[in-house]
């Protein structure tokens, strides 16, 4: 592998030459779903820790050595509005796809008997120029990515997972959004089986498309892959700039075992390996867990090999990898205090505490991004929309909605730039795993701004601060301490909120909407 390795480097140094300024890259965005920011063998904390050593994703170390690690990048807490903001540049505060989608016109929430939610848009995006009445109730209009870069010239590729539309609805689709190719994805967040021999999932999570793999026992990642891979030879043969959005199941459960790699988390005699962290072997379900971790590096590896044996291509391919929201930390999850697997920080999947939405990202780009090295600066999902059009070549485009996001195309190019990133989550919702708001579950809104994060929680109009430079694990709190900072970040939280035309809950039995948070009692 070694030897492998050090070809690809020469080949892929010399074909640098021969790659015109003025072509247009190939872009690979490789999302991960449910994988937090530490279930990784690449430390993004300033010290490694446990869950690095926990986890093998060798190829992950190779991507960050190609090119920059980002440490403060971050995403909405659940999948659905990460992946709606990413589509349309938008906050989630201002496309109200808030909550994980599914069916048409059902909402997903779990019952409150002091909360009334608002009426989110649980329909999903929606294609501005495909969609009909039907499609826009309770549903967010917008020009897609994907149809903007196939405007620019770009071939688009879909593989995996979608997310972006309910079934029923032409957003469920990702051919409509502008994809010229679909693998595998849909208006299902998760499988209903990664196995072959489960014809990966049955009824609303059933995988479709990959019905050649069910006699070959493929786990579905691999499949995926190998499918993505070959939909990748046109574009290249036509030398037409391609645009690949790798969007893994992995790592969201179900978690089946991907016997490739769960012998890598066991002991000789069968039980997990010890986990200092858990102080305890891991149970089944970390053991396919962690095999499902290494799946998804063999995944990128491959890519990265396919890509080595194209040099050229290669050369002009800005490879962009990233999570959707924090790691799983209830559930079938093994862990302490609900923190295990995010540590050090606190919370995870859901949760509003940095444990749901600080996530793993690195970028490769050969010829402007230098290997090995870490950008401190704060990155936000929407800021990916407008990134990835500058990266195109796109300057003048034109879009339905309001693009909230910012390009950090600046900082790729000149590392010393530092950006004043402000981060704004809306939650107005209950997610079906967790209400225990001890660990930031619940509906909230929150505003992380310089050191600090604000953190309201509607149903009991609660503030809570921390400082997440100093204290990542969110135990300190300092609204009593700093009262003043506090109201100034509950006044900047409403004020974009108010922009974004947020809705809010109220209370059940009086039907009165919440106060923001800038009218909340410190206490």
């Amino acid at each position: 592998m070694k030897q492998k390795r050090h070809l690809f480097t020469a080949a892929f140094l010399a074909a640098l030459g021969n790659v015109s300024a003025q072509d247009k890259p190939n872009i690979i965005l490789f999302l991960v779903d449910d994988m937090g920011w530490q279930e990784t063998s690449v430390p993004f904390y300033e010290e490694p820790t446990s869950l690095n050593e926990r986890y093998h994703t060798p190829n992950m170390e190779r991507l960050a050595q190609m090119g920059v690690k980002f440490t403060q990048a971050y995403a909405c807490a659940i999948s659905s509005p990460s992946r709606c903001s990413l589509m349309s540049g938008m906050n989630a505060a201002r496309h109200r796809v808030t909550n994980w989608t599914l069916e048409y016109d059902v909402q997903t929430d779990v019952e409150s008997n002091v909360l009334q939610l608002p009426d989110w848009n649980y329909n999903g995006i929606q294609p501005v120029d495909r969609a009909g009445e039907h499609d826009l109730k309770n549903a967010t209009p917008i020009t897609a990515l994907p149809r903007l870069l196939q405007e620019n010239g770009y071939y688009t590729i879909h593989c995996g997972k979608a997310h972006f539309g309910a079934r029923g609805t032409v957003g469920e689709n990702p051919l409509s959004f502008g994809f010229d190719v679909n693998i595998g994805g849909g208006a299902n967040g998760a499988p209903g089986s990664y196995l072959a021999e489960n014809e990966f999932g049955s009824g609303a999570f059933h995988v479709s498309g990959l019905e050649q793999y069910y006699s070959k026992g493929t786990f579905l990642t691999e499949a995926l892959t190998i499918e993505a891979l070959k939909a990748l030879d046109k574009p290249i043969a036509n030398r037409q700039p391609f645009y690949l959005y790798m969007s893994h199941y992995a790592i969201h459960a179900p978690y089946n075992p991907d016997k490739r790699f769960t012998g890598n988390y066991r002991q000789p005699d069968g039980s997990g390996v010890y986990d200092a962290q858990l102080k305890a072997n891991l149970d089944e379900n970390e053991i396919n867990h962690a095999a499902l971790v290494e799946g998804m590096d063999k995944s990128l590896g491959d890519i990265l090999d396919y890509l080595g044996e194209r040099p050229e291509v290669a050369a002009n391919t800005i490879l962009i990898f990233m999570s959707d929201n924090g790691g799983q930390s209830v559930g079938p999850r093994q862990g302490i205090l609900n923190r295990d697997p995010n540590y050090p920080a606190r919370g995870g999947k859901g949760s509003a505490y940095e444990g749901g939405v600080h996530e793993p990202m690195i970028v490769s780009w050969p010829g402007v991004v230098k290997g090995g090295t870490v950008n401190e600066n704060r990155v936000m999902i929407e800021d990916f929309f407008p990134t990835i059009l500058e990266m195109a070549g796109a300057k003048s485009y034109q879009t339905v909605q309001h693009v909230d996001g910012k390009s950090f195309v600046d900082i790729l190019k000149d590392p010393t730039l530092k950006r004043d990133r402000t981060n704004i989550w809306h939650f107005p919702n209950l997610w079906g795993e967790s209400q225990d708001t001890a660990e930031g579950f619940g509906a909230y809104s929150a505003i992380l701004k310089g050191d600090y994060h604000l953190l309201y929680f509607w149903e009991n109009r609660e503030l809570r601060l921390y400082n997440v430079r100093e204290d990542i694990g969110e135990q300190n709190n300092l609204i009593k301490m700093q009262p003043d900072l506090a109201k100034q970040l509950a006044k900047e939280l409403t004020a974009v909120l108010k922009d974004c035309d947020a809705q809010r809950p109220s209370y059940k039995q009086t039907g009165e909407l919440i106060p923001w948070p800038d009218e909340a009692v410190i206490r």
